[in-house]
């Protein structure tokens, strides 16, 4: 670890596994394109906030994030850079979307699933990809959960849906870690955490966590 970069911690989060995640969503999964349309959910967590400042690096002509909350809003706007953001917990997610990407999406990072990729879905335009990297929306369902009633888009639109685990990327690491760095020295990838103080409240960070009360990683640390 290089902490003439970053502070060690940033190799659990930006640097490591959590940026490589992001990367490897956007460029073998998504193969974001120069002029891309990009939506992220989960745009304020550790992977999501990333994810949309690095589609930015990619070429995405406009980037639109999804959080909960006015205050992860203005973050993703003022902080991560973000073209529009959404706040899913006033609802109309589809009208929201529009709004913010009137002309449709080439690309979704997909961290939420359910309402969330219903509504890509149905703003996504001809050829386009979703990048299925977690669906938090169903982590906590007690009995099966429908999928989107409107697959039937992805015929006509011609999309790809594909799921990934960032186990499987391993081989671009030191591609990512160095341009990662190079974007971090730069003021182009700005990253952010949630720390916990001690051992004894690891459990409640990781609920913390699943019920997005964080912003950025959520790191616990051992001793103060």
């Amino acid at each position: 670890m290089d902490t003439s970069l970053a502070p060690a911690e940033a190799y659990l989060g930006v640097l490591g596994m959590t940026g490589l995640t992001a990367y490897a969503g956007l460029t073998e999964i998504a193969g974001v394109q120069e002029g891309d349309v990009v939506f992220v959910s989960g745009a304020a967590g550790a992977v999501g906030s990333v994810a949309g400042q690095i589609a930015r690096q990619l070429g995405a002509s406009r980037v639109v994030g999804s959080a909960g909350g006015p205050e992860k809003k203005r973050r993703l706007l003022e902080e991560f850079g973000f073209d529009a953001a959404i706040d899913y917990r006033e609802g109309d997610l589809e009208g929201q979307l529009a709004e913010a990407a009137p002309k449709g999406i080439d690309v979704y990072f997909d961290n939420v699933g359910g309402d969330h990729l219903r509504a890509a879905i149905g703003a996504m335009r001809r050829n386009g990809r979703i990048a299925i990297c977690g669906m938090i929306s169903q982590y906590n369902a007690t009995e099966p959960v429908p999928g989107p009633d409107n697959l039937a888009l992805t015929i006509g639109k011609r999309l790809t849906l594909r799921g990934f685990l960032v186990g499987d990327h391993g081989h671009l690491a030191p591609e990512y870690a160095e341009r990662a760095a190079g974007w971090i020295s730069e003021g182009r990838l700005r990253y952010d955490q949630t720390v916990v103080q001690g051992i004894d409240n690891a459990v409640g960070a990781f609920l913390d966590m699943m019920r997005g009360a964080n912003t950025g990683k959520m790191l616990v640390r051992l001793t103060s």
